[in-house]
């Protein structure tokens, strides 16, 4: 059984990752988050592997990113990975970056990930040999306090004010 969250990533933040902010910019966030993705699918025997041998594989279909501190160029960081649920067509999970040199926690991704026959290019059953291997994960995970940013919902906070809505007070609701 798997106590705690998983390690699924170590990376160094690249000159190339940096902004003209001078701190990693948010595209590269979700890059490292992917590889921590990859990293627990892996684990779990969703792998490049996996999807070679079976022609299935995962989509994600929903994330949710939270950035919490700065990165700067050189600075090493460690994603963990927490399963939240799973059925037997989805996956939901919880990734955390934090600043390996100074242990603040840096970003945090929600996802929720289908599985895919590749060749219908529809969502299919994972096999039983995952669903098993994520239902021992899972027994370990549930114990584990859920994070506060896990299902919240994005809005400003307060009283809605005319300034931020499109058009002078009506909604914008399609491009442009």
């Amino acid at each position: 059984m798997t106590e705690g969250p998983l390690e699924t990533a170590r990376e160094t933040v690249l000159e190339e990752w940096t902004d003209y902010n001078g701190h990693m910019n948010l595209a590269f966030f979700v890059l490292v988050f992917d590889r921590a993705t990859d990293g627990f699918h892996a684990r779990v025997g969703l792998g490049e592997g996996y999807r070679r041998r079976t022609g299935f594989s995962t989509f994600a279909v929903e994330s949710h990113t939270c950035y919490l501190a700065e990165l700067v160029q050189g600075r090493r960081v460690v994603c963990t990975t927490q399963l939240l649920g799973f059925d037997e067509k989805r996956l939901h999970y919880f990734h955390r970056m934090f600043d390996a040199d100074g242990g603040a926690l840096a970003a945090t991704t929600e996802l929720m990930a289908l599985h895919v026959d590749l060749a219908k290019r529809r969502a299919a059953a994972m096999p039983d040999g995952v669903q098993d291997r994520l239902a021992e994960m899972f027994l370990g995970h549930a114990r584990l306090a859920r994070p506060d940013p896990a299902g919240r919902a994005m809005r400003l906070a307060g009283r809605r004010r005319k300034q931020g809505l499109a058009g002078g007070g009506r909604r914008a609701t399609s491009w442009p």
